[in-house]
């Protein structure tokens, strides 16, 4: 072989490898954009995940608190039923010692 045939095979071999290697970057950067969108998607999968699952606590931590409202609720207009069934039986009692008591107030000013 020449020497004028070598440095073309050279040539060629540089220009082959030139191409190779521009083909790989641009594989690499494909590859890296690839990797940044599936990387984008799954933290936004994983975000909606969290949020979905949170949201759903929160609702059932609402659902769980509005039955035990409900249920201190009932308990506290019982109480409050009976309070009233107590002072309504001593309101007689009551209307009696008021009256007795501005029947004296009255007597003894005059």
């Amino acid at each position: 072989m020449s020497r004028t045939d070598i440095l073309t095979e050279i040539k060629k071999a540089e220009a082959d490898a030139k191409v190779s290697i521009e083909a790989a970057e641009a594989e690499k950067k494909a590859a890296i954009a690839n990797a940044r969108r599936d990387s984008v998607d799954k933290i936004q999968a994983a975000e909606t995940k969290m949020r979905s699952a949170s949201e759903s606590a929160v609702s059932k931590e609402k659902e769980k608190l509005a039955v035990k409202r409900d249920e201190l609720l009932s308990v506290g207009e019982a109480e409050a039923e009976k309070l009233e069934a107590s002072a309504e039986g001593r309101m007689p009692k009551v209307k009696d010692f008021l009256d007795k008591e501005v029947e004296r107030t009255l007597n003894v000013a005059s």
